[in-house]
């Protein structure tokens, strides 16, 4: 029994399904291939696709030693892009509420509003899509997935697309992997509005006095009056300040 156990396994790992007793597509097909080297750059990793051969493994770790920081310098660089409209969306909330509302409250608002629209787009209704391709999930399960896969955890548990009699199956594979990146990107990208906000970012308590003169908030330095330490969150009329008023701003070294 262990032996035949052991060969099953074997044959799994091959792209032989046991269910059924038939053998769908390999496992190294251009979609699962391409969906494999998306869950290592991104480091998902759900291990339920490895190489077998000597050759694989030691590709594959090159692989991931280059392709991992090229991809986050890759995300990082969409991020920066993608900031432009979430910071235009935030100073049109200050010249519509800044004369209402305190900055930090107009903050909250800005990151809840993008918060809850990233959760329906990347969370809600993917899982909604996963439940209805894939026959054996629930929506909980989808959701899952969707949590689990974007928070980079990959426990391996639920893949989609592996049912041995899956249709269109590069193409599936080839989708998912356009979601796991955007999906990835747009969290990354809510980590950074949330860092924006000095009242809730914790990891201000462990820096150095040196280190805060030089994490100037961008948001504060754009709305900053010239010449003075104030913000102006609304339109007010510009008044003249003299030079004797002025606090000169720490310069950024």
């Amino acid at each position: 029994m262990e032996n035949f156990i052991k060969e099953v396994l074997s044959a799994s790992n091959r792209g032989v399904s046991a269910a059924k007793n038939v053998s769908g597509e390999p496992n190294w097909s251009f979609g699962q291939s391409l969906f494999f080297a998306c869950t290592v750059i991104t480091t998902i990793g759900y291990g339920h696709v490895t190489p077998l051969s000597q050759e694989g493994k030691l590709f594959c770790m090159l692989y991931a030693l280059f392709g991992i920081p090229l991809t986050l310098v890759l995300l990082t660089a969409l991020v920066d892009r993608l900031m432009i409209p979430t910071t235009k969306y935030l100073h049109f909330l200050n010249s519509r509420l800044g004369h209402l509302y305190p900055p930090f409250t107009i903050r909250l608002l800005h990151f809840g509003t993008i918060l809850c629209t990233l959760i329906f787009l990347f969370l809600l209704l993917p899982a909604a899509m996963f439940t209805h391709l894939e026959p054996e999930w629930n929506y909980m399960d989808s959701l899952y997935y969707c949590f689990i896969s974007l928070t980079t955890i990959g426990l391996g548990d639920y893949i989609p697309g592996d049912a041995p009699d899956q249709k269109y199956r590069p193409l599936y594979k080839l989708m998912i992997t356009g979601y796991l990146v955007v999906g990835l990107v747009c969290v990354m990208l809510t980590l950074s509005i949330y860092y924006d906000i000095r009242q809730l970012n914790f990891g201000v308590l462990f820096m150095l006095e040196n280190d805060e003169t030089r994490s100037i908030d961008p948001e504060k330095m754009h709305l900053q009056e010239p010449g003075t330490n104030r913000t102006k969150y609304t339109n007010e009329k510009d008044s003249p300040t003299s030079l004797e008023d002025t606090t000169p701003i720490h310069s950024i070294p």
